[in-house]
């Protein structure tokens, strides 16, 4: 298994790690209007977000990371979730020319339909990344969180939706 691989399957165990774990590093504002680029995206995969943050990463991308990596990395972390022995509530893939837009959708009604389980899930996959040898080579491991992994990948944003109302994106600089 590849170091992508290995990555995504290290953050694929995220989904079954404690709902307790919290980032310190983002705040979020109200912005109604989509990111140019992504109003596509809209009313296609998700609603309009409905709220937005930026987290600026002291991490650099991995000189020669391109759209196949960052693919591999999110088909790794789809597959797992679809064949995992238990129910994963949301499905992940990435979108865009250079497949630099991470999507989270919920599968069910009820969850991730607040903004503090949506940063719940994403806090438990910095917890879950912190744990992997190639996060604790690339970063340390203590102070990044799973937005520094996705710089490292070179993604510009993820977008975390509950498929009906909610969709809140974090711009990834």
């Amino acid at each position: 298994m590849n170091k992508w691989a290995s990555m995504a399957a290290i953050v694929l165990a995220v989904s079954a790690a404690p709902a307790w774990a919290q980032s310190t590093r983002t705040a979020a504002t109200v912005k109604p209007v989509p990111t140019p680029g992504e109003e596509r995206y809209v009313g296609y995969y998700y609603p309009k977000p409905t709220s937005t943050e930026t987290y600026t990463s002291q991490m650099q991308t991995i000189a020669g990371v391109d759209r196949a990596q960052r693919i591999q990395f999110v088909t790794v972390v789809a597959q797992g979730t679809l064949q995992s022995s238990y129910r994963v509530p949301y499905a992940v893939f990435a979108k865009g020319e250079k497949g630099d837009h991470l999507i989270i959708v919920g599968l069910q009604s009820g969850e991730l339909n607040t903004i503090y389980r949506i940063r719940a899930l994403l806090a438990n996959m910095t917890t879950m990344s912190r744990t992997s040898a190639f996060f604790q080579e690339h970063t340390v491991a203590e102070d990044a969180t799973f937005f520094d992994l996705l710089k490292l990948l070179g993604f510009h944003d993820v977008t975390v939706t509950d498929g009906d109302k909610i969709t809140h994106q974090v711009t990834i600089k």
